[in-house]
This record gives structure tokens, sequence and C-alpha cells, in this order.
């Protein structure tokens, strides 16, 4: 299957829709389980991001959960914020350049559903486990 980016970076805007579509593309029950979570791709986290998470590389973080996860939330607790979700374009193109084995589409919903996994309350390794399961 030929990317429809060939020769060209796809934008911040092209890999929002991939995001969006990767969303729509998760069974119902799922989507509806994650409620409302904003969606945001910027090129790189920021420098206050990469500080506080002690990441040198920019490019070694390709997304970023932001919010209080589901298992957190409490009736008695004020409304929180929407959750975020951040897909970062720059790592995620860099990581999709040197593995060349997965579209970028494929790649992009893997970071978005591993990050939804964070909203649900999954750490990084519930979550690898879950992967490796799947396999």
């Amino acid at each position: 299957m030929s990317e429809p980016y060939a020769g060209l970076a796809p934008s911040l805007d092209d890999l929002a829709a991939l995001a969006e579509a990767a969303f729509a593309a998760l069974p119902e029950g799922f989507r509806k389980l994650a409620g409302e979570v904003v969606f945001r791709v910027d090129d790189f986290a920021s420098d206050e991001v990469l500080d506080e998470l002690d990441i040198e590389d920019p490019f070694e973080l390709t997304g970023l959960y932001h919010g209080v996860n589901l298992g957190h939330r409490s009736v008695f607790d004020p409304s929180p914020a929407p959750s975020r979700v951040f897909l970062y374009r720059r790592a995620i193109l860099d990581e999709w350049a040197a593995r060349g084995d997965v579209t970028l589409a494929e790649l992009v919903g893997h970071v978005l559903v591993h990050e939804i996994g964070h909203h649900f309350g999954l750490s990084d390794d519930d979550i690898h486990a879950i992967e490796a399961a799947a396999e």
C-alpha cells in the first residue's frame, strides 16, 4: 500500500485527520467510554513538558496524555478540564521513517490508542502487556 504523502511531509492538519479517522474507527463502546477527549497535534512537546518528563531528545516523545484519568475521577471533585491527547508530528514522522514496517495511519492510530489507554488509567507496562498479548 503506497502512502499518500510520498515525497511530502504530512502537515499538522494531515496528522490530525489521521488521528480523527483512527478514533472514528475504534469500536463505538470504546469511543463512548473515552468520553470527551481533545486531540491536539504539535510538531514537538514543549520544553516545559520535556523537562517535566526528564526527556532530552524531543524525538523520543510521540504522544502524551494530559488530564485526570477515568480511574481517578470522582463525582465529589470539581469537574475536570477535558482530557487531552497530544500527538507530536515530528517524532511520529521520525519513527515512521525509521521503522518502515507500518503505514503512517497505523502508527498514528497506535500512538493515539496508547495515549487513550492512559486516559483509562493504564500504565505503560499495562499497555505494552495488552499489545504483546494481541500479537
